[in-house]
């Protein structure tokens, strides 16, 4: 994985502009690149996949960017923000400074890899913009929730594995499917450690996302399964700095009507649709990857 950081910052250097490469050094880089191990498993290492996987880095780096402004988050896997050190005009500036030169180096792979990402990338900000849209309101619309964490962080995963397969000389849309499923098995859990989990482990406050306003999958649930009263206490819990004693109101009533359980259920019955798509190819590696992310804690 380090010649895929050290490919990623080639690309900014590529620049000529110093102080781009410095508030690009600054950038927090501890992530699992998921993406690239989708990428080397499907595709195996070469010079393209490498470039594959270092232009999906650089693309998924830049949609955090934004993320953290939209959300006014200042920590990121226990460390500060790029935009709460730098601010939020530079980090967007970073952010579209990534997007650029990911594009550039876009245009070097396969047409039809290079479309399948590119479309990807515009379903980022669409998922970004209904998730801001759907933080105003306590949504109840599960179809709504799909549609977003598809779009948000399920298409980028999906469009990886799609041009890993096509450098591969696989069928795509077998390998696009995979990388679907995975993503919204993926953010299904992340969904679920925002509850269960402990700030350290998450690198963020815990039930951070409630109080961002987001009804995510562990929620709807509980609506969906709790009684009136406890439906109405729950809606006033949203977008607010919770108690100790909200805190564990919320956890208690998860484990009172079985909520995690059905959400990692949820989370498994994709992962078994991605592993039923691309089954006839006999990839073990691609097995651990959908098992590693749904039975992972942090």
């Amino acid at each position: 994985m380090k010649n895929i950081d050290g490919l990623m910052r080639s690309f900014i250097v590529n620049l000529g502009e110093e102080s781009i490469v410095s508030f690009y050094d600054k950038i927090p880089k501890q992530g699992k690149k998921l993406r690239s191990k989708l990428i080397f498993e499907i595709a195996g290492s070469s010079e393209q996949t490498s470039m594959l996987a270092a232009i999906i880095e650089m693309i998924h780096m830049a949609s955090l960017l934004h993320d953290d402004v939209i959300d006014d988050a200042l920590i990121r896997r226990n460390v500060n923000s790029f935009n709460a050190d730098f601010g939020d005009k530079t980090a967007i500036m970073m952010g579209d400074i990534l997007y650029s030169c990911a594009f550039s180096q876009l245009t070097l792979l396969p047409q039809s890899a290079a479309e399948f990402v590119s479309k990807a990338v515009a379903s980022l900000s669409a998922g970004e913009l209904l998730d801001v849209e759907l933080s105003k309101i306590f949504n109840t619309d599960k179809d709504k929730y799909f549609r977003m964490i598809y779009c948000k962080t399920a298409s980028l995963i999906e469009a990886s594995a799609y041009a890993a397969a096509v450098l591969k000389g696989f069928e795509g849309r077998d390998f696009a499917a995979y990388g679907k499923n995975l993503g919204l098995a993926f953010q299904i859990i992340d969904d679920v450690l925002d509850i269960t989990s402990s700030d350290k482990m998450l690198g963020k406050p815990a039930l951070h996302d409630f109080k961002e306003g987001k009804v995510t999958l562990p929620y709807l649930y509980l609506y969906e399964q709790c009684k009136e009263k406890d439906k109405k206490h729950l809606m006033t819990l949203r977008k607010k700095s919770l108690s100790s004693y909200e805190n564990t109101w919320i956890k208690d009533k998860m484990e009172e009507y079985g909520i995690i359980m059905l959400c990692t259920r949820e989370a498994k019955y994709f992962g078994d649709k991605a592993l039923n798509a691309i089954g006839k190819y006999n990839i073990d590696g691609l097995n651990d990857i959908v098992r590693q992310m749904v039975e992972r804690d942090f």
